[in-house]
């Protein structure tokens, strides 16, 4: 599960904590990796050293989107796609924020379909070709002021069944994880103070997860262990969604 020396994982939302996590866990693999975010991500990939690169792609721009997975996929391949990145804006359902729904769904259900398209010609070259998509435990449970994001991530867990059984017969498998709140900078300041406290003891494990514990879901998802493993969504919420 820990060698995939000689494969190339591309890594959307890089430069985030789960992102960050992601790529350190990739890199101990051996992987190549091709690092993805609107924020340079080119410090991180020499950080991590040879042969890692970093990317900048806005995922609210389809022609940058097929630019730059066309010169990754030219210059390193795509054996493993992880659509990573996301945006969390949140309201009442009763408001209508057009905008605020409209970007939410450009860059969680478009950008990654988009980004999955594009990678598809060099997934299919490497005959064991991954998607992994983040999606979140808001796609599959009714969480307040959650309406566009929750609707943008159950979207992309059923986009990623279909393609789970479209793409299956070139040797390619997609999978999603739903995370519960992941303990990034970001999330942290969203669910800080009494929120926090309440949303961690709903939690069976009295949690929220850590960036490095779904770096290792993924991780598994594009091992060769779980080929067998196909359109499936892979909770990650310390079992919130079973009570």
């Amino acid at each position: 599960m820990n060698d995939l020396a000689g494969r190339t994982v591309m890594i959307t939302g890089a430069a985030g904590g789960i992102g960050k996590a992601m790529a350190e866990c990739f890199a101990a693999t051996g992987a190549r990796l091709a690092l993805v975010d609107i924020h340079d991500p080119s410090e991180l990939a020499s950080r991590l050293g040879a042969p890692h690169k970093g990317f900048v792609l806005d995922l609210e721009d389809p022609g940058a989107i097929a630019s730059v997975v066309d010169q990754i996929g030219a210059a390193m391949g795509i054996d493993i796609l992880v659509n990573n990145a996301g945006l969390g804006i949140v309201f009442p359902v009763g408001e209508p924020k057009f905008e605020a729904w409209d970007k939410t769904m450009r860059i969680n259900l478009r950008g990654p379909w988009l980004v999955a398209v594009a990678a598809l010609p060099y997934l299919k070259a490497s005959g064991r070709g991954r998607v992994i998509n983040i999606s979140s435990q808001a796609a599959v449970l009714a969480i307040e002021e959650h309406a566009a994001y929750g609707a943008s991530k159950a979207g992309l867990i059923n986009l990623t069944k279909v393609m789970a059984i479209e793409w299956a017969r070139f040797g390619i498998t997609a999978n999603a994880i739903a995370p519960t709140v992941v303990e990034t900078p970001m999330a942290l300041i969203g669910w800080s103070g009494e929120k926090g406290e309440k949303a961690r003891k709903d939690i069976p494990v009295g949690r929220f997860a850590k960036p490095s514990e779904i770096a290792a879901a993924a991780r598994y998802l594009a091992s060769d262990e779980a080929a067998i493993i196909n359109g499936a969504v892979l909770m990650a919420d310390g079992g919130f969604s079973v009570k």
